[in-house]
């Protein structure tokens, strides 16, 4: 069954259970399969996606239902799922949540009636979320665009037609209309493969990547031990050799373009052809390469960085955050039709790094 087409009403997600998947609790199954769910959307954050516990909470207040049949309510949160089967789960609207607009300063790039691009800090989660519920970069938004913004009636997430990470620093357009609102998520929902849309970023990997250019074209999903996690899938192939993989296709293309102490440390560049939760980190980190700093995915880099310089370890230490920056973004304008492309050099924090690397 398909989503219910209006933001303010309930919506139903029909899942159906993967091969793999049979034999796990109902609410663990559902919590993941719903992730997925939420992962599949650009302009949807993952956060957004309900808990365990409000997985529970639906079940017990029967908004769940195994369809078939006759469909029926299942009312057991530790009811074992079965291959094949097929679940409906109806989700309550949310409360009307309008954000206020907040005085955070803008690094604004660009901007014009139709559109704003903007230079994002890393530490500034992009919208408001369970945890983050203000001072965000809709939030600033809203203050420096007032009622222009697009979607601005009600919606949790106005403008926003893709994301970064909140500890990720870069480049991001936001619609100011609802026609280049339109225009530019149909672009990003393409990821360039039309030509139109264009996205580049900065990583400093631990070690050097082999070969130096290269795709990384592998499936990804949630973690199956940590739902905060995403974790970069190994291709399975069915008797008939088709591809089952579960998960979501990731494509990432990347090239060294420079080695530091020794080969210790390669700063990348990185294309997307998709747009996955965490897809870099978790693609570089599944070659063996994770990046610095990064908390989620780059532990176990202790040995590592023992290797660096003093004043490295330093630069490294004040990073505190993933050596990740979305340097360069290119797209159609909506509205005009130009070809815009901005480029935005290394933030400080990343580039006094680079500089320990070099001394």
């Amino acid at each position: 069954m398909p989503d219910a087409p209006d933001a303010d009403m309930e919506k139903r997600y029909a899942l159906t259970v993967a091969e793999d998947e049979g034999g796990a609790r109902l609410d663990k199954y559902l919590t993941e399969a719903l992730g997925r769910k939420f992962d599949e959307d650009e302009a949807r954050h993952a956060a957004e996606a309900p808990s365990r516990a409000r997985v529970k909470q639906l079940v017990e207040e029967g908004r769940v239902a195994l369809l078939g049949t006759r469909p029926r309510p299942l009312t057991e949160p530790s009811y074992r799922v079965k291959r094949g089967e097929r679940f409906e789960v109806t989700l309550p609207a949310p409360a009307p949540a309008k954000p206020e607009g907040q005085a955070i300063p803008l690094d604004i790039v660009y901007e014009d009636a139709d559109l704003i691009v903007v230079m994002k800090p890393a530490g500034l989660v992009v919208h408001p979320a369970p945890g983050n519920p203000d001072m965000t970069l809709v939030n600033a938004l809203i203050a420096h665009c007032g009622e222009t913004l697009s979607g601005i009636g009600g919606e949790r997430r106005p403008g926003i037609v893709h994301r970064l990470d909140k500890e990720t620093s870069g480049l991001m357009v936001v619609a100011k209309t609802d026609r280049a609102h339109k225009g530019l998520a149909e672009q990003f929902a393409a990821h360039g493969r039309d030509g139109r849309l264009t996205r580049a970023y900065k990583a400093l990997t631990w070690g050097v990547p082999s070969p130096k250019r290269g795709t990384i074209d592998a499936n990804i999903a949630r973690s199956s031990h940590n739902r905060s996690k995403m974790a970069a899938l190994k291709t399975r192939l069915d008797e008939d050799g088709d591809d089952v993989t579960s998960g979501r296709r990731a494509i990432t293309h990347y090239e060294v373009e420079r080695e530091f102490a020794g080969g210790l440390v390669a700063l990348v560049e990185c294309r997307l052809e998709t747009g996955r939760t965490h897809q870099i980190r978790v693609h570089m980190t599944s070659i063996g390469h994770p990046l610095l700093g990064d908390p989620t995915y780059g532990t176990g880099m202790k040995s590592r960085a023992a290797k660096l310089t003093d004043g490295a370890r330093a630069a490294l230490t004040r990073l505190n955050r993933q050596a990740l920056h979305a340097w360069h973004l290119g797209f159609e304008h909506p509205v005009t039709g130009e070809r815009l492309d901005f480029n935005a050099p290394l933030p400080e924090d990343m580039a006094e790094l680079v500089r320990e690397l070099e001394g």
